[in-house]
């Protein structure tokens, strides 16, 4: 399955991790339970884990856009995880579309990046 979800602090934090090539239907299973906890919990904090990830398919690639302009806003703190030099990049440029605090941290430094989401 290309995208995992795991709830910590009550539903508060999303932990998504994304392997593969995500499709359209991959979007069918994630946005239904991150508005469902966006709706419980007001903003989220979300920590993307990029390990093993290698794009969208075209149509999975509009649905990426879809979401992040209707929940970024939704979003506190975003926390994205990767190993490839294309994922920070990636993370630097969603920054100028969403207000959430957004930290880019390496493979071995997901600890921290759970730890950052966990703050106040």
């Amino acid at each position: 399955m290309p995208i995992q979800l795991y709830e910590e602090d009550g539903g508060k934090i999303l932990i998504v991790q994304v392997s593969g090539k995500l499709t359209k239907e991959d979007y069918a299973g994630f946005v239904p339970v991150f508005e469902r906890l966006a709706d419980l919990h007001g903003k989220l904090r979300v920590m993307f884990d990029l390990a093993g990830f290698h794009g969208w398919e075209a149509s999975a690639a509009w649905e990426d856009v879809k979401f992040a302009a209707k929940h970024f806003a939704d979003i506190e703190r975003l926390a994205v995880v990767g190993d490839k030099k294309w994922q920070r990049g990636l993370a630097a440029f969603g920054r100028p579309f969403t207000q959430a605090k957004l930290r880019y941290f390496n493979q071995a430094d997901a600890g921290q990046a759970r730890a950052w989401l966990g703050t106040a």
